[in-house]
């Protein structure tokens, strides 16, 4: 897939909150539809591990600004999945590590590390279809496409979601971050579809998307049910 190319494709946009479920949603519509699978929020832990290697605090933006300008990301589609390295390390086996889940609301709310990583995610659609979420995906990042999806869960479920990942994230205070930052905060589109996964299975959350989809006549998603 040559990222220099002109061709725009399809975007499908995922947003909700921490522990929402909107990522094991996301990667699986991904496949049903046979799009690449992005995620917004490993770039945004990527920044954070890549800051916290260099013991920069999300309070010293300039040294943030800095790092941003000095290091060098690379990305990649492969097998319909982003992939990306900095300065030449594979950062996935770091991002979810405490010390990240702790930081990476604050260097989130940075607008410089915003508009540096909304920047790549844009370019990611002249590759091919997407599904891409997050928690500015319908409202910021691809405002102008029409399949948005906003997905939520009652607190309780988020947490006990949290738990079974094995992680310990204060989920109030991720919302609170996300939601009161001044750069792009957690919100819902006017235009999205909002779905509650409470109790809904994941295949569940999928099958109410693909019928959204078909109603506003996405051709992949109709072709490839």
């Amino acid at each position: 897939m040559n990222p220099e190319t002109n061709v725009q494709f399809s975007l499908v946009a995922i947003d909700g909150p921490a522990a929402s479920g909107k990522s094991t949603v996301a990667r699986k519509l991904a496949r049903r539809l046979g799009f690449s699978y992005v995620s917004s929020g490993v770039l945004y832990r990527g920044v954070a591990w890549l800051a916290s290697e260099q013991n920069i605090r999300p309070e010293d933006a300039k040294a943030v600004r800095e790092l941003l300008r000095k290091s060098e990301f690379k990305f990649e589609l492969c097998r319909k999945e982003l992939l990306f390295e900095i300065d030449g390390i594979n950062p996935e086996a770091f991002l979810r590590s405490e010390g990240v889940n702790l930081t990476v609301s604050a260097f989130s709310a940075i607008p410089e590390v915003r508009e540096f990583l909304v920047a790549h995610l844009r370019s990611f659609l002249t590759w091919d279809n997407l599904v891409m979420e997050g928690r500015d995906i319908g409202s910021v990042v691809f405002p102008g496409t029409p399949h948005k999806f906003y997905i939520d869960a009652s607190p309780e479920v988020r947490t006990q979601r949290r738990a079974i990942q094995g992680q310990r994230d204060d989920l109030l205070f991720r919302d609170t971050a996300d939601t009161s930052r001044r750069a792009s905060p957690l919100t819902v589109a006017e235009d999205a579809y909002v779905i509650d996964s409470s109790s809904l299975t994941i295949d569940g959350v999928v099958d109410e998307i693909v019928r959204h989809l078909k109603q506003q006549g996405l051709p992949e998603a109709v072709l490839l049910n």
